[in-house]
Formats: C-alpha cells, sequence, structure tokens
C-alpha cells in the first residue's frame, strides 16, 4: 500500500502525465453516491461497463442488487467481479470507454474474507490486507491506462463515526480509510456525498470529448 504525504505548498508540483480521467465518489449509507456516480458516467463515452463488486448472500443484498439494476440503462454491460477486476477488464471486447466500479468497500471486504478465510483477523492479517488492497489497486490502475477507459469509482467513508467494537471491524475501516486516501491522491476529481448532496473535494473536469 503506497504511503501517502502532505505536498508541500512552497514546493512546485510536478504535472502529472496524461492518463484517462478518473474519479472517486464517496459517501456514507444512502448518501446518494451511486446516483451521482452514475450521472458522471452518463456523460462519459461509450461503452459502459459497469462492475459490481458484492456478493449476494441473502434476500436484503438481493434486492439491494436489483434496485441499482433497475436503475442502470439497458446498455450498460455488468459484470459481477468480486476480485481480480484488473484482469476481467483487459479482457474486455470491445473496449469500454469508461468503467463505474461500484464498490470499493465491498472489494476491500472481499479481500479481507480472502486473506483472513473468516478468521479473527490480527496484525498479521492487517499487514496482508493492506499489501493485497494495494496490489489489487495498482493493477486496476494499469489496466485503466493501458486501456485507456475512463474510471469511476465509488467508495464508503466509514472514519467518522464510533471506532468498530470488533477486530475485523476496525482492520476493514483502517484498510478501507488507506484505500480512499490512495484512491483520492490518484484521482483527478474526488466527491463526497452527504444527504443526496455533492461535496467537490477535488476539482478535475472530464474530458469535454466523448471520445478522449
Amino acid at each position: 500500500m503506497e504511503i501517502l504525504q502532505h505536498p508541500n505548498p512552497n514546493r512546485a508540483q510536478p504535472t502529472p502525465s496524461r492518463s484517462p480521467w478518473f474519479a472517486l465518489v464517496t459517501g456514507g449509507a444512502r448518501s446518494g453516491k451511486s446516483t451521482f456516480a452514475e450521472g458522471l458516467v452518463r456523460a462519459a463515452p461509450t461503452p459502459v461497463a459497469y462492475v459490481a463488486t458484492a456478493t449476494v448472500q441473502d434476500d436484503e443484498m438481493r434486492a439491494r442488487v436489483e434496485e441499482h439494476r433497475r436503475r442502470r440503462p439497458s446498455d450498460w454491460r455488468t459484470l459481477e467481479i468480486p476480485l481480480g477486476l484488473a484482469a476481467e477488464l483487459r479482457r474486455l471486447t470491445p473496449t469500454p470507454g469508461v468503467v463505474l466500479i461500484e464498490d470499493v468497500g465491498l472489494l476491500v471486504s472481499n479481500l479481507l474474507f480472502q486473506v483472513s478465510g473468516g478468521a479473527k483477523p490480527g496484525s498479521e492479517t492487517a499487514e496482508r490486507l493492506a499489501v493485497a488492497v494495494g496490489e489489487e489497486l495498482a493493477e486496476l490502475d494499469g489496466a485503466r491506462r493501458a486501456g485507456g477507459w475512463q474510471l469511476v469509482m465509488v467508495t464508503n467513508e466509514v472514519g467518522l463515526g464510533l471506532v468498530p467494537g470488533t477486530s475485523v471491524g476496525r482492520v476493514f475501516r483502517d484498510a478501507l480509510g488507506r484505500a480512499n486516501q490512495a484512491l483520492a491522491a490518484r484521482a483527478d476529481a474526488v466527491y463526497l456525498l452527504v444527504a443526496g448532496l455533492p461535496l467537490t473535494l477535488k476539482q478535475g473536469p472530464m474530458p469535454a470529448e466523448r471520445n478522449v
């Protein structure tokens, strides 16, 4: 996992190399982040690939998935990829114009279960999870740059509440918080959704041309 450092305002910052546009959308539960992210994607190049990282294990989750599916346009390609996103996206034909991934929280949860095997996590599991998340995100960034497609990622803001009372909750919260920091540092634009209203944390306009 990369370590983020706050830039020195008195030091000239290097100009980033040109790469496909990337936006991160974060917020709490039912904050409107999914709807906002879908709005960004509607203005992006086609075709659209929607990547769901959820694994459906009960009726409640199934209902949530169906709600999201009904809201999306019929011409969006839906892919269910709980892990190994980069490899699957590299194989897509035709190459998408934009990829919407929902969401990072579930991706980190899937990786946590993979590295822990369902056992109670400790410091060793936390370290292994940090490595796994870092590798997953680095491979995804490489696939984006190689494929030339724009990217919108939805994540969860989990650090505003109480400290979780269980070790699995604390390991998950810390891993997701660090992942969000790494993604926000890399993104061109970052939005925080609160009560359905977007707050712009980092502004980087989407390319004007739909075929960029």
